[in-house]
C-alpha cells in the first residue's frame, strides 16, 4: 500500500485527485490521510466523493472512508474497465475537477469511457469545462490521449445543473515536448438566466484589452436561459488560457478583463505553457517518460503534483531554471 500525506503541500483535493487516479492506473492500493487539513473545512467535498467513487465504478475499486468530511479514505483497485457512467455532484461542484480526477484512469481502459456529469461547468477556484476541452485536451492530444467533451447545460454557483458528456478513448500515450505556439486568441462569453448584453460586455471589455496589447482575438457569444443564474468567460490561445466566473456585484466588464489580463501574462512569456496546465500534465508526464515542457514559474500546485506522481511512478522529475522562465521534464 502507497501512503500518502493529504496535508503536504499546497494541501488540498488535487492530492486525493491525483493519487485516486494514479492508483487506478498502476493498480496499486492507497491510503490518502489527513486530507485537505489545512482548509477552513478540512476533509473530502462532495466533488471530491464523487470523483472517487466515479472513479471506483470504472475499476471496481473498494474504497473506505468515502464520505463528505472524510480526511482518510483507502482506495483498492482492480482492472479498469470503462464503461458508461452517470454522475451527479449534487452541488454546483466543478465538473473540470471531477474529470481530472478520472481522466488519468480512462485512457488506460479496456473499453471506451463515456461520462455524463452533472455540476458547475464554471464555477471559482476551478478551470472550466471550456478551458479543460480547449487547452488540456489538446495538449494531451498531442501524446495520444484521446477525448471528446461536449457541454450539454452550463452550471454556475450555486444551482450547479450543468451537463457535461466527456468520451475517453483507450489510447497508447507517448512522450511529448511541448513547444510555444503562434495563434489567435480565441475565447467563449456566456451568460444564463441574465440580459445577452452582460455576455457581450465581458466579450468587449476583454476583446479591447486583448486588442490594445497586440492579440487578435475572436469571442464567441452564448446565451441561454437555463435554471442555473450566471455568466462567464473563458479564452485560449494555443496551449495557454484564462477563465473568470462571474461573481454577484462585479460589473460584467471586469470579468471581461481579468481573464484577459491573465492571458496576456501567460503570452508575453516565451513559454510552452501557462501555470494552471503545468500542474495537470504532471501525472501524464510520469506516465510517458522522456516528456517535457516550459513554464513562467513553478507553482506549490505543480510541485505537490509532482511529488505525488513520484510515489507512485518511481519517476524523479527535473525543475530547470532557464531564461526567465522553467523547465520541467522526465527524462
Amino acid at each position: 500500500m502507497i501512503n500518502i500525506d493529504g496535508s503536504y503541500g499546497e494541501g488540498g483535493g488535487q492530492i486525493v485527485r491525483s493519487a485516486v487516479a494514479l492508483s487506478a492506473v498502476t493498480g496499486e492500493e492507497v491510503h490518502v490521510e489527513n486530507i485537505r487539513m489545512g482548509r477552513r473545512d478540512p476533509g473530502l467535498r462532495l466533488q471530491h466523493v464523487e470523483a472517487i467513487r466515479a472513479t471506483a465504478l470504472l475499476c471496481d475499486a473498494d474504497v473506505t472512508g468515502l464520505s463528505r468530511g472524510s480526511t482518510a479514505i483507502t482506495f483498492s483497485p482492480l482492472e479498469i474497465r470503462g464503461g458508461s457512467c452517470h454522475i451527479d455532484i449534487g452541488t454546483a461542484g466543478s465538473i473540470a475537477l471531477l474529470l481530472q480526477c478520472i481522466m488519468p484512469a480512462s485512457a488506460f481502459a479496456k473499453k471506451r469511457t463515456e461520462l455524463t456529469i452533472i455540476g458547475g461547468t464554471d464555477v471559482r477556484w476551478a478551470p472550466s469545462v471550456d478551458y479543460l476541452k480547449n487547452v488540456t485536451v489538446r495538449a494531451l492530444a498531442q501524446m495520444g490521449y484521446d477525448c471528446v467533451i461536449q457541454i450539454r447545460q452550463r452550471g454556475y454557483y450555486p444551482k450547479g445543473g450543468g451537463r457535461v458528456v466527456a468520451q475517453i478513448t483507450p489510447s497508447r500515450l507517448r512522450s511529448f515536448d511541448l513547444t510555444p505556439q503562434d495563434c489567435r486568441v480565441w475565447g467563449i462569453s456566456h451568460c444564463s438566466g441574465l440580459p445577452e448584453h452582460v455576455a457581450r460586455r465581458q466579450a468587449d471589455a476583454a476583446g479591447e484589452l486583448l486588442q490594445e496589447a497586440g492579440y487578435p482575438c475572436n469571442i464567441e457569444i452564448a446565451h441561454s436561459d437555463d435554471v442555473s443564474i450566471g455568466s462567464g468567460i473563458t479564452l485560449s490561445c494555443g496551449l495557454k488560457g484564462s477563465c473568470a466566473p462571474g461573481k454577484r456585484g462585479l460589473p460584467a466588464e471586469n470579468i471581461g478583463r481579468n481573464a484577459a489580463h491573465h492571458l496576456i501574462e501567460e503570452l508575453s512569456s516565451n513559454t510552452a505553457v501557462d501555470i494552471h496546465l503545468a500542474d495537470q500534465l504532471i501525472p501524464y508526464m510520469g506516465l510517458a517518460e522522456g516528456s517535457s515542457f516550459t513554464a513562467c514559474t513553478i507553482t506549490e500546485h505543480t510541485r505537490t503534483n509532482i511529488w505525488v506522481t513520484e510515489q507512485f511512478l518511481g519517476v524523479k522529475f527535473n525543475i530547470e531554471k532557464e531564461k526567465g522562465m522553467v523547465r520541467i521534464s522526465v527524462p
